[in-house]
């Protein structure tokens, strides 16, 4: 008895420690000392209108190719006549065929330069879905407080509130400290050759570039789970990406003489064998910074669970693997996307081929992912290769740099009211091509992005509101040094 006594009080002495050790660890995620929500800025209707106008110039990039040459020219013609004192002031360039390049020389030769990337081009609107939307796509509609088309979230938001951000500083007579570029890209939706050639010529000029800023996280509000408030997440980093073709043969004839060496029988089995074995899940890296940026403003069980990751990783893990918009976050994805076999239904398949697509987590690579495939296919007779135009998970920034710094200042004097996390941007952007030239490229768009406008993104209504695209303006203003 005395023996059990002893054992129940070492029991409840390693209770109290354990409890002890997860309340300390959860009240170390302490909220950040955070300032109030600004006033609504003050609508510029001026500015308005010339985004609604760059809407409506359809710069559609299909897998075809980009836009046709006319449509970018009127799209250049209409930021040459929008933004005269960019374009006179400015030293302005024209790289692969249409993206766009400024320049504009800062007072210190020394100091490294910044530079702001977006997007000419958007993707298309599929099929007969303009009729779902509430506003025609391509009208540059502004009602209900929103500008509404495609492009206003992706991307042509930031490049026009860029230049107006510039138009501005220039009106005042601002000389920024360091070099500033302006980066824009024609065909980002398909592969972003501009932004590549835009990078390289940089690069041959021995440009000395610190912080880059393209598309990518935003302020999200109610978008993760648990977290109280909105918070400004910036991407460090981007997966990568790559499709991997199967192919397999079978000795085909009449279907009502069925044989087991059946290329559609084999090429099924081959993607089945792949979308039931998905990567291993690992929250670490920047998806396990992210959790912790967020933590200080989740609900208290999730808070103390996030502390205690040494403790409660596989209880973490399980509830982010049940919603795809997490569970991305957690691994390099698997994703069956094209099947094709057969010409007639009473005819045997002689090949058949399949694509699957990867996003690339930090840790793995190409190369790894299409081994990876091969292992797992386990069929001598299907051929397993990576179709060109991967490429490897961009080089993860650290919050600890000066650029991620200068970042974090722009974004918290626009957004007072705003705790910021670093975060893993699930798809490809073209700042992934700036990460040669520059100490840091990070990823944030300023717009706030609510569960709701999730859908927006390359989908129907696709939307801006006013105020928020003056945030926007003023943002990118803070960030060349006006403000």
């Amino acid at each position: 008895m005395r023996i059990l006594k002893k054992l129940l009080l070492v029991l409840a002495i390693m209770l109290v420690a354990l409890i002890a050790i997860l309340a300390i660890n959860t009240m170390r995620m302490r909220p950040e000392k955070l300032g109030e929500p600004l006033p609504a800025p003050p609508v510029d209707q001026a500015a308005v209108e010339r985004l609604a106008a760059a809407i409506r110039i359809p710069t559609v990039s299909t897998e075809a190719g980009p836009a046709p040459d006319a449509v970018l020219d009127a799209f250049a013609a209409h930021l040459a006549a929008s933004y005269p004192r960019v374009h006179a002031q400015l030293k302005r360039e024209v790289v692969a065929g249409h993206s766009l390049l400024f320049t504009w020389p800062g007072s210190d030769p020394n100091a490294p330069a910044l530079l702001l990337a977006a997007h000419q081009d958007v993707v298309p609107i599929e099929g007969d879905s303009a009729r779902k939307w509430s506003h025609p796509p391509f009208d540059g509609v502004i009602a209900n407080g929103f500008v509404w088309g495609r492009g206003t979230i992706d991307d042509k938001m930031s490049l026009v509130a860029i230049l107006e951000a510039a138009e501005r500083l220039l009106a005042k007579g601002v000389q920024p400290k360091q070099t500033i570029y302006l980066a824009f890209g024609h065909d980002e939706e398909r592969g972003g050759s501009g932004a590549k050639a835009i990078a390289a010529l940089l690069k041959a000029r021995g440009a000395k570039i610190g912080l880059a800023v393209d598309e990518g996280y935003a302020v999200l509000d109610g978008v993760l789970a648990g977290v109280t408030r909105p918070i400004a997440v910036v991407g460090m980093a981007e997966k990568g990406y790559v499709s991997v073709e199967l192919t397999a043969s079978g000795a085909g004839g009449h279907s009502s003489m069925p044989t087991p060496d059946n290329a559609a029988v084999r090429i099924a089995r081959a993607v089945d064998r792949l979308a039931d074995d998905p990567f291993p899940a690992r929250i670490e890296g920047l998806t396990g910074d992210m959790l912790t940026g967020a933590a200080p403003y989740m609900d208290w069980p999730l808070r103390a669970a996030i502390a205690n990751r040494w403790l409660t990783a596989k209880l973490i893990e399980r509830k982010l693997l049940a919603n795809p918009r997490t569970a991305a976050a957690l691994r390099t994805t698997t994703a069956p996307t094209i099947i094709a076999a057969g010409t007639k239904d009473n005819v045997l398949p002689q090949s058949a081929r399949a694509v699957v697509n990867h996003r690339i987590l930090p840790g793995d690579t190409v190369e790894t992912v299409v081994a990876r495939d091969r292992s797992v296919v386990a069929d001598p007779n299907v051929t397993v290769r990576a179709i060109p135009g991967g490429h490897n998970p961009s080089r993860p920034a650290s919050t600890a740099s000066a650029e991620f710094k200068q970042l974090a200042a722009a974004i918290r004097t626009t957004y007072p009211a705003v705790p910021i996390a670093p975060g893993l941007v699930l798809g490809a952007t073209d700042g992934r091509y700036y990460e040669p030239v520059t100490a840091a490229s990070l990823r944030f768009s300023p717009m706030t992005m609510r569960p709701a406008d999730l859908a927006r993104f390359h989908g129907n209504d696709e939307r801006i509101g006013v105020e928020d695209y003056m945030r926007a303006i003023g943002f990118y203003e803070r960030l060349m040094g006006g403000q």
